[in-house]
């Protein structure tokens, strides 16, 4: 029987985590048995949640060795913005002609709350509260298909990095722009400035990670 979804979710999830703030480092070997361990569950779902990141690209399997951490570069994080930003910039663009007023205003509090956790130093409730309003507007464009290959793309990201780009001060203009232009119906503006906010931290994240090392050079550790 195959384990439950969100179990091997979890271990994907977790083994991220570990990859992207270097408590792991490219080309290490990844033992089912502590990961069972500290998630609480058997070894079946970290198997299949460890095949779930092969696909993903996050480790690779080495024959009669198990799971290892690859390399991943700058670029490659780059370009995982760049493709989430692409296609959440088109949500965007449709929902500027197909939000409604409720919607609307719906978004407008939510980004209010994210605000307010922001100063108040809640950083996974603004987070949550950033994520609540880009579901919004993805919802308000009426494209349930290209919603949910822009999820498949946001998973691929730890929520380390969202809590890094959404900690920015200018993300609050820029989400009270968003709203400005989803308003407005305008669909050019509104779909510019969603691909401007989600590139606008990866400068910055990029250069934490390499400062804490994430980055191999190694080949070796390359599938």
């Amino acid at each position: 029987m195959r384990p439950r979804p969100q179990l091997s979710d979890d271990v994907a999830a977790y083994v991220r985590e570990l990859i992207v703030s270097g408590q792991v480092k490219p080309g290490e070997f990844l033992r089912t048995e502590p990961i069972a361990q500290a998630l609480g569950i058997s070894n079946t779902p970290v198997r299949e949640g460890l095949l779930h990141l092969q696909g993903e690209g996050f480790v690779h399997q080495v024959p009669r060795r198990g799971f290892a951490v690859s390399a991943f570069t700058a670029q490659d994080v780059r370009d995982l913005f760049w493709v989430q930003a692409t296609l959440a910039a088109q949500l965007a663009s449709r929902a500027a002609a197909l939000i409604t007023t409720e919607e609307l205003d719906e978004l407008e509090a939510l980004n209010s709350e994210r605000i307010a956790a922001g100063r108040s130093g809640d950083s996974n409730r603004m987070v949550k509260s950033g994520h609540d309003v880009h579901r919004g507007i993805n919802l308000a464009a009426r494209s349930p298909r290209l919603t949910i290959v822009l999820d498949q793309i946001s998973r691929r990201l730890p929520s380390s990095f969202y809590a890094d780009v959404e900690g920015h001060d200018e993300i609050d203009s820029a989400h009270d722009a968003l709203v400005k232009a989803l308003r407005a119906g305008d669909a050019d503006e509104a779909g510019h400035l969603m691909h401007e906010h989600i590139m606008s931290g990866v400068d910055d994240l990029i250069d934490r990670l390499g400062e804490q090392g994430i980055f191999s050079t190694d080949e070796a550790a390359q599938p």
